[in-house]
């Protein structure tokens, strides 16, 4: 049953992470749409606000309903959302509704099932299962980037691959919510009620919120609006930097859940915000030629991954694998202030022609996190 509660769980995460390949989508649409390019990082950055806010209440419904009601609710309205984005060829408003709303909210509801779900059944290896359990987001954009890649050099338009990843994905995700559900004696453990004011109002929350926050606007920032680092990239570059931003992401969930398994949460939150901000700040030298772009989408997906890892394995070590699927999220909710990276990034890059300002800033913010960190080091001795 471990097996297939793993299986399952990448199999839905390898679909809830399609967002991630937003920026192969971008150009074209702008195109089709006519629209800018802070205008079409609308729908990612209204995904990254909702999605976030929705996984604030998600946990508590996973606590009522159960993980596979909850995988399965989230399923449907995550599929349901890219196939009303594909009516966004007569009316961009409908992209924002359901790539943005829709789809948002149900990544939000399903995202934590698996999780949460893994932690209850791997506790003594909570980096590593977690990990696992949310490399296929990673992943997935890797998968949903090629394929879209190849089908829009086929003149498919990104509104109508839309409504065919939808179908896929309402399809995949319901069926891999079937195999959810909690370890058998897990009930007989579950019996603490969580103080929520005392959890958001404890230093350890506000500092880790406050990381958080920083690896996800340099991860977002990136991601969404890659294609567009190397001005002179073509299609295909820009597709491969999507993937392999997409594969690294896998990649660096697992090997920094495995990190994670052998240090303190501290030492390993520093190390993950070093390498993102040492990055950002070298990036106007990296990124000047095709094979400098792909090198900077492998390290930063690669730093990026980290972030989803090692704050869900912090929230089990402080708060106990219980509390994992309530109090994550909420940390988790630093992506909505995090998600007005795509668009800073976007009208810097209108404004200016180039990215390096908006990751001089980013980098700046995230060494800030590092300091508090420092100065708090005893809070965080698991």
């Amino acid at each position: 049953m471990r097996i297939m509660i793993i299986l399952s769980a990448l199999l839905m995460q390898l679909c809830l992470g399609a967002t991630y390949s937003w920026s192969v989508f971008v150009q074209h649409i702008k195109t089709i749409a006519d629209i800018s390019q802070v205008q079409a990082q609308i729908p990612f950055s209204v995904f990254y606000f909702v999605f976030p806010l929705t996984m604030v209440f998600s946990g508590t419904l996973v606590d009522k309903f159960g993980p596979r009601i909850a995988a399965i609710s989230g399923g449907i309205l995550f599929g349901s959302g890219w196939l009303i984005s594909s009516l966004g060829v007569n009316n961009f408003t409908y992209t924002i509704l359901g790539n943005g709303i829709i789809a948002g909210i149900g990544a939000g509801i399903a995202y934590i099932v698996p999780i949460s779900t893994c932690i209850k059944w791997f506790p003594n290896n909570k980096g590593l299962v977690t990990g696992v359990a949310v490399a296929g987001f990673g992943g997935g954009a890797a998968l949903v980037s090629t394929v879209a890649g190849y089908l829009l050099k086929l003149n498919f338009t990104p509104f109508a691959l839309f409504g065919y990843f939808g179908l896929a994905f309402m399809f995949l995700i319901v069926f891999s919510g079937l195999f959810m559900q909690n370890p058998p004696d897990f009930a007989k453990t579950n019996t603490v009620k969580l103080d929520f004011r005392q959890v958001l109002t404890d230093k350890r929350f506000l500092i880790l919120y406050f990381a958080m926050f920083t690896g996800l606007a340099a991860g977002f920032a990136i991601n969404a609006n890659i294609k567009e680092f190397y001005q002179s990239a073509t299609l295909m570059t820009g597709v491969s930097a999507v993937s392999f931003f997409a594969i690294a992401n896998a990649i660096g969930r697992v090997a920094w859940g495995s990190i994670f398994d052998r240090f303190n949460s501290r030492t390993i939150i520093q190390l993950n915000l070093l390498s993102q901000a040492l990055l950002l700040f070298a990036s106007p030298w990296i990124v000047t030629s095709s094979l400098g772009l792909q090198i900077f989408a492998i390290i930063s997906g690669f730093n990026y991954g980290g972030v989803l890892v090692v704050y869900a394995g912090s929230v089990a070590r402080i708060w106990g694998a219980d509390k994992v699927g309530s109090i994550y999220g909420w940390l988790f909710s630093a992506n909505i202030p995090g998600a007005i990276a795509p668009l800073f990034a976007g009208y810097c890059y209108d404004t200016t022609g180039s990215f390096t300002l908006p990751m001089f800033i980013i980098a700046s913010i995230i060494l800030s996190a590092i300091i508090l960190l420092n100065f708090n080091k005893n809070s965080f001795v698991t």
